[in-house]
């Protein structure tokens, strides 16, 4: 996900049943008794994303209240997350549910789960069952976490992608003629030639190029190079042959950031790109704007629905697996990996652990993936005579309104959820995107058109079709170990990284070499060979402990 270390989804209703009898009957956290006798148990949780908060008579967590007799009271995160972070590992002070940090895990704040999972929760072990392995930690052996995706069941479509492209505007691509940009220089090429025809949009000034370098969100900026040179998204390293080298100070890194110096000297590149926050990024695709940018879809997916609910569907993206050299293969689309240090832990503060994990093991049947994942039946989709869930057109336009989700979705607890992904047992797909005759349905008439002026169906076929994982795969998910060389060295790399590329982007003509090798020179005084040493001691591992699942 980001690069070097940064953090970046059964069983019969007898079972639920029996869990939310367990849940009303008993707190866990908080507990409070209604009027007619039941007791409510609040689950506190803290969510490492912005998301906006629910309205408070949302529909879902209300439904989820009702049935299974827990109220979720959530903090979505405001400002830095590692100073978030600190203030709570500083206090000791932590939610019932808080999601991954590695740092966390150090700091002693969250507690080991296989036993209660094992004990108290079928749903979550069927669920992870073909994971168990990979998610120990390899330095204890515990389980800390509970990924939040890649954990499939059924049969596995992809649709919509929500992963690493070079992203640009339909309107660039309509008005070149539905070109397809296979290099950089096709790609700038495209922005170049619809800036100097539009220099202004909707009254603004035309932004050609933006990116993002803000908090852990720093891969926008950071792992472009990886890609361009065909490798797959493994964060700070690229790999050959199973060894891992550091790639931000190497040529293909400074090919990337002199064509982004390029752009800026001409007037194309976001000026306010190193200093913008998330929030501030946002805001600015959200104008319609900003040509082409490098990130990963689910980043940047609010301000396309920003865009979608003003009825800007040119304004929005379509990805492109680009590389520097045809002759390079693309590999940006893989297969999918179980999220690993990522979605909730068990905070050691919560009081009732066992209420907590019964009460996520409910949610984990197929009812309640169901509601997290489409909605209630009748109002949010509808069933036909073959059993297939579809949306009418005015589910869908429901579905495209911001302020409606925040009263009748529950995205921002789901997002961070252990959630089913594939299909459930009824031959559905787990989400409306993955239903392919419903994701085809619900495309704009401008979508449609575009797909069909490139022959394809899904966003997918713009990619290289995904090869096999390697064993490992992805480095980035591997633990740095929190006050470690290779840790140290990780943060090191990161600051100097973000000290010297914004000055190399926006050197005038002619000094961006001299800034390059100031950068290349810091970079030579960190020690790197911890950082790759840890890579490399962890890829063999899991290579060696892996193979055989």
């Amino acid at each position: 996900m980001g690069v070097y270390q940064t953090k970046k989804l059964w069983g019969a209703a007898s079972l639920v049943l029996a869990a939310a009898l367990a849940l009303s009957a008993c707190g866990g956290g908080d507990a409070t008794t209604a009027e007619d006798g039941t007791e409510t148990l609040t689950i506190s949780a803290f969510i490492s994303t912005p998301n906006q908060a629910p309205t408070e008579d949302n529909r879902i967590y209300k439904k989820i209240q009702d049935e299974l007799g827990v109220k979720l009271n959530m903090e979505f995160l405001v400002g830095d997350l590692q100073q978030k972070l600190g203030v709570m590992i500083a206090g000791g002070e932590y939610p019932d549910l808080i999601t991954a940090d590695t740092k966390l895990v150090a700091a002693g704040a969250v507690i080991p789960l296989e036993d209660l999972i094992e004990e108290h929760a079928p749903n979550l072990k069927k669920h992870y069952e073909k994971y168990w392995n990979r998610m120990k930690d390899s330095s204890d052996g515990h389980i800390y976490w509970l990924p939040n995706y890649g954990a499939y069941s059924g049969e596995f479509s992809s649709n919509a992608y929500n992963g690493p492209a070079f992203w640009v505007q339909k309107a660039v691509l309509e008005d070149a003629g539905y070109p397809t940009p296979k290099t950089l220089d096709d790609f700038t090429k495209l922005i170049r030639d619809y800036a100097a025809k539009n220099p202004t949009i909707d009254g603004q000034p035309t932004i050609g190029f933006s990116t993002l370098a803000s908090d852990w969100r720093t891969f926008p900026l950071l792992n472009p190079p990886e890609h361009l040179t065909g490798h797959p998204n493994d964060g700070g390293v690229v790999v050959d042959d199973g060894v891992a080298t550091v790639f931000a100070d190497k040529d293909m890194s400074k090919q990337y950031y002199k064509e982004l110096n390029g752009l800026f000297n001409e007037g194309l590149f976001d000026k306010e790109a190193f200093v913008q926050n998330y929030d501030q990024y946002l805001a600015k695709l959200s104008s319609g704007r900003v040509l082409g940018m490098f990130d990963q879809k689910w980043n940047f997916q609010p301000a396309e629905d920003t865009l979608i609910s003003q009825g800007k569907i040119d304004r929005t993206y379509v990805g492109f697996p680009l590389v520097f050299d045809t002759a390079t293969q693309d590999h940006y689309l893989d297969r999918p990996v179980i999220n690993l240090n990522n979605g909730f832990g068990i905070s050691k503060n919560a009081k009732d652990p066992v209420k907590i994990i019964k009460f996520l093991d409910s949610l984990m049947d197929e009812k309640y993936q169901k509601l997290l994942g489409w909605g209630e039946e009748g109002t949010d989709y509808m069933v036909d005579e073959q059993g297939r869930f579809y949306r009418t057109p005015e589910q869908r336009k429901e579905q495209e309104d911001p302020s409606w989700k925040l009263a009748n979705r529950a995205d921002g607890f789901y997002g961070a959820a252990p959630k089913m992904q594939g299909t459930f047992t009824d031959g559905n797909a787990t989400g409306p995107g993955d239903q392919p005759e419903e994701f085809y349905a619900s495309l704009k008439d401008e979508d449609k058109k575009l797909l069909d002026a490139y022959g394809f169906k899904t966003w997918s076929d713009f990619f290289s079709p995904a090869p096999e994982n390697e064993v490992y795969y992805p480095a980035w998910q591997i633990d740095l170990v929190e006050g470690s060389d290779a840790s140290v060295a990780n943060k090191q790399m990161t600051d100097t990284s973000l000290k010297f590329l914004p000055q190399a982007v926006m050197a005038a003509d002619g000094k961006f070499d001299s800034v390059w090798n100031d950068y290349v020179q810091a970079f030579g005084k960190i020690n790197v060979k911890a950082y790759e040493d840890r890579i490399n001691e962890q890829i063999q591992w899991r290579i060696e402990n892996w193979a055989a699942e």
